[in-house]
């Protein structure tokens, strides 16, 4: 008798320390999982620089964005570190354009400085680019950002805000030039310099929200 209640305690005892042991396991796995739907569920917004960048045009954005739980990825012509033309500040390349597809992010920003020059020699920026334009996404554009555009050729009877130099290779792509701290048109934003960044951000917003793509 006392061997059977032995065995039955033994029983007990093995499967009280199997679920025990169970148990911490599949809490983590469905807290992996919980993790795994937020970073899914996340507005990403894909922010493209180059070497050259303006600093303030590429951190505010993104500082912005980071801080309302979006998923900010820096991505340029190749990985690496670019430095900006404007300080001593340097910025990594998350993501290799040729790596970048454009539905999995939710918005495009483009910095100016004297990158966009540079990035609209490569036809794989150029590209990626006006697929995102066209797709009907949020893209918002600053100071020389819009030079990407012009090339991608997809600013023809549009209106668009820029640094003042660009204005009349605006004007030659077909866009309306306009001098004002931020420009609206369908799913184009833009802005001409650092100090317009807090209209910038906050339209950028209110568009992703509009589609609801970033939450309150």
């Amino acid at each position: 008798m006392k061997l059977k209640n032995f065995f039955i305690t033994g029983i007990l005892l093995g499967a009280v320390i199997m679920l025990a042991s169970c148990q911490p396991k599949g809490q983590e796995q469905d807290k992996a999982k919980d993790k795994d739907k937020k970073e899914t569920e996340k507005t990403k917004i894909a922010v493209l620089v180059g070497e050259g960048f303006q600093d303030a045009e590429a951190y505010m954005p993104i500082g912005y964005f980071t801080n309302r739980g979006a998923k900010v990825k820096v991505i340029g012509t190749e990985k690496g570190k670019v430095k900006a033309y404007n300080s001593d500040f340097t910025i990594k390349i998350q993501k290799a354009i040729e790596d970048a597809r454009v539905d999995y992010f939710d918005a495009l920003i483009i910095p100016g400085g004297k990158a966009p020059s540079k990035l609209r020699e490569n036809k794989k920026v150029v590209a990626f680019a006006k697929k995102f334009f066209n797709s009907g996404k949020p893209v918002a554009s600053i100071c020389h950002g819009p030079q990407i555009l012009v090339t991608a050729g997809v600013l023809d009877g549009r209106t668009s805000a820029g640094y003042k130099e660009i204005k009349n290779e605006v004007e030659e792509a077909g866009a309306k030039y306009v001098n004002d701290s931020l420009v609206v048109d369908g799913n184009y934003i833009s802005s001409r310099v650092p100090k317009d960044l807090p209209y910038f951000c906050s339209a950028l917003e209110d568009a992703l929200k509009e589609k609801n793509l970033l939450q309150d």
